[in-house]
């Protein structure tokens, strides 16, 4: 699991919105990207975001 205060300090790498935690991904707000979580570390990459 995340911790909260983490997800509050966490952008959108690809449009620097904020982010939420949906279904165990972190998910951009304005976007949509959503960037796995794995071992309990959010992968923060363009790359591995899914649309």
């Amino acid at each position: 699991m995340i911790d909260k205060e983490l997800l509050e300090i966490l952008a959108c790498p690809a449009c620097k919105a904020d982010v939420e935690l949906k279904e165990e991904k972190i998910v951009c707000t304005k976007c949509g990207k959503k960037y796995p979580i794995r071992d309990g570390i959010p992968i923060m990459l363009i790359d591995e975001a899914e649309e």
